[in-house]
């Protein structure tokens, strides 16, 4: 054995025993498997470690051992956003009023999806984006302020319904036709 192999073999031992000693699921029952280093030498006349099974061999390993992962269910749960108020327009009701009226709808997108846990959490009931104004329907009209004033200038409520401007493209000159046609609706 030559000098340069030394340092190496040190390390390789410490590594052996330390995990021998640290990160086992040994729970002192005289069952658990535990590594030994065998004294037999390998060609090159170093040790080499080994681990010998213990005598419970037929017990199966954890997942962990085996690298498996934890099965989760192949879709999410439904989200279940809380009910608009029945004296409250719907959003797509919304939107379908803006375009009878003539007003600019591009893209509308429901994103109801957003309103619950797993997206924006704000509680709305529903929401329909558009490239022109976004429409939220909140559960109460408490709800609706709360957001409205967070929003400052760049909303408008009438009741459990929240017109956003933040990410639109509507001039400022034409959200009072977006808001006097929610304010017609019933």
């Amino acid at each position: 054995m030559t000098t340069r192999n030394l340092p190496a073999l040190g390390i390789l031992l410490v590594a052996v025993a330390l995990s021998a000693g640290c990160g086992s699921d040994d729970d002192g029952s005289p069952n658990a498997a535990t590594p030994t280093v065998s004294s037999e030498a390998a060609p090159t006349g170093l040790p080499t470690p080994q681990t010998s099974p213990s005598a419970d061999a037929a017990s199966p390993p954890s997942a962990a051992a085996q690298g498996t992962t934890e099965r989760r269910p192949a879709s999410p749960p439904p989200v279940v956003l809380p009910k608009r108020p029945t004296s409250a327009p719907g959003a797509k009701q919304v939107i379908d009023a803006f375009r009878a009226a003539g007003l600019k709808v591009p893209h509308p997108k429901d994103r109801s999806v957003d309103c619950g846990p797993d997206g924006l959490g704000l509680g709305c009931s529903e929401l329909m984006a558009t490239d022109a104004v976004t429409v939220y329907v909140f559960p109460d009209e408490t709800s609706a302020s709360d957001i409205a004033e967070t929003w400052g200038g760049q909303s408008y409520q009438r009741g459990a319904v929240v017109l956003n401007y933040l990410e639109a493209k509507t001039p400022a000159a034409d959200r009072p036709r977006y808001e006097k046609v929610l304010n017609g609706l019933r």
